[in-house]
């Protein structure tokens, strides 16, 4: 359909532009060269009798005035004359009866015109004058008559070019109207044809397409029609068949998520089984053996050399370790699981809560603390408290000797939410055990150097992520130890929608 079409509007230009052409010149060889042709000889033929009513004038009266109207006459001749050769240069019988009429009017000019000029000038007798004037009227009316079928043959030449432009503008309509009439049908014909062979495929395809998209998956897509609907079709087969493949991939990874969900939960209740034995029947147990080790040192003890008491120690140092790890390993478990009440939370509360917590430790350090003014967050405050509390705590901690503590607390409202910073001027941590420090029970110093099982750091960040922030060891810090996190905002609160005020009854008086 687009070759037929392409060729048709080709073939009509063409058609269409040789017909313009045609007409145009028809149109300019009338108006450019004929037209003027004409009027140029009757200029030509008022200058010839201009130029004898001239000579005859003069013949008589010898007043320079009529000779120097004939002399202006005689020098516009030529020109007239070369610019009738050029217009009339196509027409050659034309032509012919210019040079004809020209040898007439140089034969007038040589035997009549000039012969009186001279004549008058030497004195000839007038009598003289007026035979020579007699035998040139034949010669002028023979030059006055060849003009006058110059003038006829233009006429009939303007006649036939006028015929001929008349049809060549017919012409001109008949092929504009032909291909106006070929584009229409061919309009027609490619409506009837794009209507059978690609709207009605597109229909079927689009109601199969729209049953696909309904639910009904196992659907197949037939292609038919043209060969690029029938591509698209299979493709779309192919688009429906992945999707069938997909979501049976799909269910079955759902059945495998769901059992092992119900696995995890399985094995969350029998975590928290553990837990509940970590706390009851674990902890018996060690309370057991290091009551009965200290028993057996108050009684035994005189009997015992120091090497069996500090045996003893060990054992019940031993034990009261394990019964702190268990301790904290329960309390790790239950971030989340048990703690989970979550509401807005001042921080500055929680902030000074755990700030009480440690009064004792902070009192014995000689520490300062300082804060700038805490927002508010969405969160658990048991958690939060937990958390403010092993950070200030390890900074009070880990305190260099050669100076008093001091803790620095800071916020900063950024895009993702609020950024905190706990700064100390303590001992610091080397760099390279900034991801290792926040591995539950990993210790950088020896269990006689400082207090405590190395969980705090695994508390305060599964405390954070809990929360949706993040955790991490400011490496660039070298003046003690500066930890960044960060906490999300409290989502804003729905604002519920307005009712819309009923619109108010005209009054109609009864």
């Amino acid at each position: 359909m687009l070759l037929t079409m392409a060729a048709l509007v080709v073939l009509g230009g063409g058609l269409g532009a040789a017909a313009l052409t045609h007409t145009a010149a028809v149109s300019d060889r009338l108006a450019d060269r004929i037209a003027p042709a004409r009027t140029a000889v009757g200029e030509l033929d008022s200058e010839l009798v201009s130029q004898r009513a001239a000579v005859f004038a003069y013949a008589l009266s010898g007043e320079d005035r009529y000779l120097a109207t004939y002399r202006q006459n005689l020098e516009a001749e030529p020109v007239t004359m070369a610019r009738l050769r050029d217009l009339l240069a196509d027409e050659p019988a034309a032509l012919r009866d210019l040079e004809h009429a020209e040898a007439l009017a140089g034969r007038w000019h040589n035997d009549v015109a000039e012969p009186l000029i001279r004549g008058r000038q030497a004195g000839t007798d007038p009598a003289e004058l007026a035979a020579v004037a007699t035998r040139g009227l034949d010669t002028f009316e023979a030059l006055r008559a060849e003009f006058s079928a110059l003038v006829a043959r233009l006429d009939q030449i303007r006649d036939a070019s006028r015929a001929d432009l008349d049809r060549a503008r017919g012409l001109r309509d008949l092929t504009f109207v032909a291909i106006l009439a070929a584009l229409l049908l061919t309009s027609v014909v490619s409506s009837v044809l794009v209507r059978l062979t690609v709207l009605r495929p597109l229909e079927r395809l689009g109601e199969s397409v729209r049953q696909v998209a309904g639910g009904n998956f196992r659907h197949r897509l037939r292609p038919q029609g043209p060969a690029d609907i029938a591509r698209l079709a299979d493709d779309v087969e192919t688009m429906r068949q992945r999707m069938v493949d997909a979501l049976e991939r799909g269910q079955h990874d759902r059945d495998a998520l769901e059992q092992q969900a119900a696995e995890l939960r399985r094995s969350n209740e029998d975590l928290e089984q553990f837990a509940y034995v970590a706390s009851h029947d674990l902890q018996e147990p060690l309370r057991k053996v290091a009551s009965f080790c200290q028993m057996l040192q108050r009684r035994y003890g005189d009997q015992l050399d120091d090497r069996a008491r500090q045996y003893i120690g060990f054992a019940v140092d031993g034990a009261t370790r394990m019964q702190e790890l268990i301790n904290d390993l329960l309390a790790f478990s239950r971030i989340g699981r048990v703690y989970s009440d979550l509401r807005e939370v001042d921080l500055a509360e929680v902030f000074e809560q755990a700030a009480a917590n440690l009064s004792g430790a902070v009192e014995e350090a000689g520490a300062e603390i300082t804060r700038d003014p805490l927002p508010t967050v969405q969160g658990d405050p048991t958690l939060l408290t937990m958390l403010w509390q092993n950070l200030l705590g390890n900074a009070v901690k880990f305190r260099s000797p050669e100076r008093d503590p001091r803790v620095r607390v800071t916020v900063a409202d950024t895009p993702d939410g609020w950024s905190f910073t706990v700064e100390d001027n303590g001992i610091g941590i080397d760099p390279r055990y900034a991801e290792k420090i926040f591995v539950i029970f990993q210790r950088l110093h020896p269990r006689g150097s400082y207090p405590g099982t190395g969980i705090g750091l695994a508390v305060c960040k599964k405390i954070v992520e809990y929360h949706g922030g993040t955790l991490s060891l400011d490496e660039t810090y070298t003046g003690g130890a500066r930890f960044r996190f960060t906490l999300p905002r409290p989502a804003p609160p729905a604002v519920p929608e307005q009712p819309a005020e009923p619109a108010a009854e005209s009054a109609v008086p009864a």
